[in-house]
């Protein structure tokens, strides 16, 4: 399937890619073109292709599965352990065109705009760990406002959690969180999480937990703070291992559920739900996760863009082919 690029989104893997740390090194194989978050037009389809026509506006799942493993073949392709990554092992979509398996698109309404189909793979990374807990009148924490702490934020509000607390570093990526439906916010350096309890009367701890910077402290925090009996869904990666008071998760029976992308394709239907139905709710949840994107450039000033994520006071920021 080849894939007109209309919109790219740039993330923290990117970044890596980019930068040729130690990790970029050990798993990409160069020259490569990256990226892996977009929307475009498909401009050519496979000759036995029945599912898609050309024209159509769709998004990509990033992760290319194997289809024979043990859990392709029981139906969790998610955790297929052959796994080929979009932009990361084979060529990506900063470029004018990509090419990926019919299987991997994703098609969307015609009059979708084409910055929310771009950031669909980061949404579908919220949607998947903010669902992996019912959330309906519970009080919820999400440690780490970067782009998919704030659209999992979003995602709590709007499926009725009753408090949403979210804690980050960053002044303006809080705010952000702020304005997609956070309750409160706070810089952990600076508010204790106990206060902020206290503040919305909360007596007994967090039922929640979306952990999302992958940062050892806020872990510890988050882990201190949960009621007995808490669930935490924890997407942020750390740079490396760290302590964890194992005793309390014991004691405090706690879960804790690693998440990795999105679930193929349960993820993509239910956000794709949560976005279409014709409701004041799913309008809203539209703006939230649009407001994330703050910064938009067109794909020549691609240098810029990416020292605009590195810098770190941004959301969401997008490359547009069409500039």
């Amino acid at each position: 399937m080849k894939i007109r690029v209309l919109r790219a989104g740039l993330c923290g893997t990117d970044l890596h890619l980019h930068d040729w740390d130690a990790w970029a090194a050990s798993v990409v194989k160069p020259p490569m073109t990256l990226g892996h978050e977009f929307c475009g037009v498909v401009a050519e389809v496979g000759r036995d292709v029945t599912s898609v026509h050309e024209g159509q506006l769709v998004s990509g799942e990033g992760h290319i599965v194997c289809g024979t493993c043990r859990n392709c073949r029981a139906g969790r392709r998610h955790l297929c352990i052959h796994t080929v990554g979009i932009g990361v092992n084979r060529d990506g979509a900063f470029a004018d065109y990509v090419v990926i398996p019919a299987g991997n698109v994703w098609v969307q309404p015609d009059d979708l705009d084409p910055d929310l189909g771009a950031v669909f793979d980061p949404l579908g990374n919220a949607t998947h760990t903010a669902l992996s807990f019912p959330l309906a009148g519970e009080d919820v924490l999400v440690t780490g406002a970067g782009p998919i702490g704030v659209m999992a934020t979003a995602i709590a509000r709007h499926v009725g959690a009753r408090y949403v607390v979210v804690s980050d570093l960053s002044p303006f990526r809080l705010e952000l969180a702020r304005k997609a439906g956070a309750d409160l916010v706070l810089d952990p350096t600076r508010t204790d999480l106990r206060g902020a309890m206290d503040a919305l009367g909360m007596k007994e701890g967090f039922d929640i937990g979306l952990e999302m910077s992958g940062a050892p402290a806020a872990v510890e925090q988050m882990i201190s703070t949960m009621n007995h009996g808490g669930r935490i869904a924890m997407l942020g990666l750390p740079s490396g291992p760290y302590p964890v008071d194992w005793s309390k998760v014991i004691t405090h029976m706690l879960t804790i559920k690693g998440i990795y992308g999105r679930e193929m394709y349960d993820t993509w239907y239910a956000m794709s739900a949560m976005l279409q139905t014709p409701s004041s709710s799913a309008a809203a949840l539209r703006d939230a996760v649009r407001s994330v994107i703050t910064h938009r450039f067109p794909a020549v000033r691609f240098a810029e863009a990416f020292e605009t994520v590195r810098a770190g006071e941004c959301g969401k920021v997008i490359l547009d082919w069409e500039s």
